[in-house]
């Protein structure tokens, strides 16, 4: 008999979801910077092994939204919570030995909730299993001062299993795995044993071009910017030809973003050709061009355009 779950991690912003998706999947599927909010969208990532498959739904960090789009990625938490059977909440060791509490306000408000639906029989399915899984352990100089958070979280009674790692070193994520194997249903297999997303190259071709905005840009760039893949063609000379609209809400973002004599704009396009390459494991023709749409994370109809 094989398993088969869909597993969603949630967290907060920069808690290393999507870190831990990689490790788990053992490639660069997700985007990662050390910047908060870098992942907008759900991204699918599927670990099968042997007699099990388990499908990971990385999710944008849990804030409190102040405009359409951010309203949108915490409705993808949403979607996220109706549809698994495992759910990893992931968090910062640092962060809550320092707060002194394993119970973030953010998603124990989250929890609760499920718990008390789940008790009035308002769900249809019953209440997933609830894994805590502290992160960032690498960052812990005294690795028992997370003892009393994992006491505080078997109090709580919101939490099925917890488990500490480091996503980072690759450090007890197999341990995490075995959890999940244990708890995810007894099913058939969704998706083909090679099948890595259900994602289209062109999702992770934008992903990788924000990620290299993200890594040379600070303060409001990263967050102003949007890619949308305009062309993805296979050329006579063997490269596929790519070229990617950036969008930015202001001239003053776009002059940035291209820099003096379009420098920083070419950085832009070496980095994330290199992190193109290695993904699609094929070389590429990159071209980037800067558009100006001016408050597009309010814009309904084009953040429907932009597949939110």
């Amino acid at each position: 008999m094989t398993r088969c779950g869909m597993v969603g991690i949630i967290g907060r912003p920069n808690a290393g979801k999507s870190t831990l998706l990689n490790a788990i999947l053992g490639t660069h599927l997700s985007i990662v910077t050390n910047k908060p909010q870098t992942t907008r969208k759900r991204v699918i990532g599927i670990h099968t092994e042997a007699d099990t498959q388990i499908i990971f739904v990385d999710t944008p960090g849990l804030i409190k939204p102040n405009y359409r789009l951010q309203r949108m990625m915490m409705g993808y938490v949403n979607e996220t919570l109706e549809e698994v059977d495992v759910l990893c909440v992931i968090v910062d060791a640092e962060q809550a030995i320092q707060r002194g509490s394993i119970l973030d306000p953010i998603f124990t408000t989250i929890l609760e909730q499920r718990v008390g639906s789940s008790e009035q029989g308002v769900e249809s399915k019953e209440r997933p299993a609830t894994i805590l899984v502290i992160n960032k352990m690498d960052a812990v100089p005294v690795k028992n001062e997370v003892l009393p958070l994992i006491e505080q979280a078997r109090l709580s009674g919101l939490f099925t299993r917890s488990v500490a790692v480091s996503a980072l070193e690759n450090k007890e994520v197999d341990a995490l795995v075995g959890i999940i194997k244990e708890l995810i249903p007894e099913r058939e297999f969704v998706y083909a044993t090679d099948e890595l997303s259900t994602l289209t190259e062109r999702f992770f071709v934008s992903e990788l071009i924000r990620e290299a905005i993200f890594k040379f840009y600070e303060q409001e760039i990263p967050y102003a910017t949007e890619v949308e893949i305009s062309e993805f063609k296979e050329t006579p000379n063997g490269k596929w030809s790519i070229t990617a609209d950036i969008m930015v809400e202001r001239e003053n973002q776009k002059g940035i973003l291209i820099g003096k004599g379009g420098e920083a704009l070419k950085r832009v396009g070496i980095e994330a050709r290199k992190s193109i390459e290695a993904h699609l494991d094929h070389p590429i023709f990159l071209e980037l061009f800067v558009k100006v749409r001016g408050d597009w994370r309010n814009d309904k109809g084009k953040l429907m355009e932009l597949g939110y």
